[in-house]
């Protein structure tokens, strides 16, 4: 599919996963900046690959969509990275020639042109034969991708599968590889390449019957509240190239504020229509991923300064021009110093921040002091008494920190600085008056 479309999918089941299916076709349509009728057509498409993959899929043809994407605890974010990596990559005749041609190199190392017979011999006839050229330009793009590799020797090259990894280890080794990656990708971030590696991996694994049973049923179940972050992960690996490469990235960006999180482009002046994003030219710095929210930002230098964005507002994204190394960082250093303070990604004024813990009662562990110690950063603990204990932080504003410090409820209070004192005494207030006697 065209980047366009792979973004208005990412942005269509993020939708349907926060909202549960909430929405009827036309809100979500409204949501998307599409027509009804292109919404359809995307719900068709994602519904084929849902089909593709799970078979209970096929034997309920009228089950609501939104059903297939309902949260358990079994490989969860198994059917969100399927539709969002398997629909997106390339076209149906891309996709018959390319797994004609992994299947070939499967078997023995071949050259283009024995490629290009075998293609032009098995193809059916229905799709359009391709040329030398073009087998050599998906070659060198599934060697980029570390699909396949070139065999040593003179021209003309062959290449075969670049399986080295599942022929140099054992079964045992295979099955254990395999408990360590699922453990990884389900519980580190980023975690696409990791489901996207156990999965072949575990296609390996099942060819052979005898150790089959290790990898079915899976040994480990997970939970995990924002699986939905996997998304952002579509334009978190090219981010990273053009911070390595000093490179511009150009995109659209929807807000949070924002009424709509995906606009369809423009393609006939006819019926152009005013869209609610921005264009934006900057130059990526550091990506910082939210444990607390689920959420992956990017930090960068514009026009403006020091800009930061939420992940799930870019779409069509493009790489841009190069810039100087040594501007690239000083740029970076300037980042820094102004992150120096900050809880996550603010870079407002630093304010020092003093709370007061309270110790559980009785002879329970002190686990208030054990998770303010584990998670409260480079803060120091400055007074201490059997009761409780004197927490200080220096950090950029309070906005960030706040959420961890409410976390801890009746543990924990708010001394300096004042006007953040009073701010956490009227959310209590709030909060209790919810729960007033009716």
């Amino acid at each position: 599919m065209a980047k366009e479309s792979f973004d208005k999918e990412i942005q269509f089941l993020r939708m349907l996963v926060l909202t549960s299916g909430a929405f009827n076709r036309k809100q979500f349509a409204e949501r998307l900046g599409i027509s009804v009728h292109t919404f359809d057509k995307t719900t068709r498409k994602l519904k084929e690959a849902a089909t593709s993959l799970h078979a209970s899929a096929s034997e309920e043809p009228s089950k609501e969509f939104a059903d297939l994407l309902h949260y358990s605890y079994h490989d969860s974010t198994d059917p969100l990275l399927l539709f969002l990596f398997r629909t997106k990559s390339v076209k149906e005749s891309e996709s018959e020639r390319i797994s004609l041609l992994l299947s070939a190199m499967n078997e023995q190392a071949l050259t283009a042109m024995e490629l290009l017979d075998l293609c032009c011999d098995s193809l059916p006839s229905d799709l359009a034969l391709p040329d030398e050229k073009t087998i050599r330009s998906d070659l060198k793009y599934l060697e980029a991708v570390g699909v396949v590799k070139k065999e040593p020797g003179p021209r003309p090259y062959k290449y075969r599968i670049q399986d080295d990894l599942v022929r140099c280890l054992s079964d045992e080794e295979l099955i254990d590889l395999y408990d360590f990656i699922d453990i990884m990708a389900n519980t580190q971030v980023p975690s696409v390449q990791g489901y996207l590696l156990r999965d072949g991996l575990k296609k390996h694994l099942l060819e052979n019957p005898q150790i089959a049973g290790a990898v079915e049923p899976e040994a480990f179940l997970y939970k995990y509240h924002y699986y939905s972050r996997i998304l952002d992960e579509a334009h978190l690996f090219t981010l990273l190239q053009a911070i390595r490469d000093h490179r511009k990235v150009r995109f659209e960006y929807f807000s949070p504020k924002s009424d709509r999180s995906y606009n369809s482009q423009n393609t006939n002046p006819l019926f152009e229509r005013n869209t609610t994003s921005k264009r934006e030219i900057t130059l990526p710095l550091k990506l910082v991923y939210d444990h607390q929210y689920g959420r992956w930002y990017l930090l960068s230098h514009g026009r403006q300064g020091i800009r930061k964005y939420r992940m799930e507002g870019i779409t069509q994204l493009e790489e841009g021009e190069t810039v100087e190394g040594v501007w690239h960082e000083q740029k970076k250093t300037e980042l820094t110093d102004k992150l120096k303070y900050s809880w996550l990604i603010d870079t407002g004024k630093p304010i020092m921040v003093r709370a007061r813990f309270y110790n559980p009662g009785g002879s329970e562990p002190n686990f208030i002091k054990e998770r303010v110690l584990l998670q409260g950063q480079w803060g120091q603990i400055v007074d201490e008494d059997d009761t409780s204990f004197i927490y200080e932080i220096m950090v950029n504003g309070t906005i960030e920190i706040k959420p961890w410090l409410r976390s801890f409820g009746s543990s924990c209070e708010i001394l300096e600085p004042r006007r953040f004192r009073q701010e956490m005494i009227a959310e209590w207030k709030e909060i209790q008056s919810y729960y007033e006697s009716i």
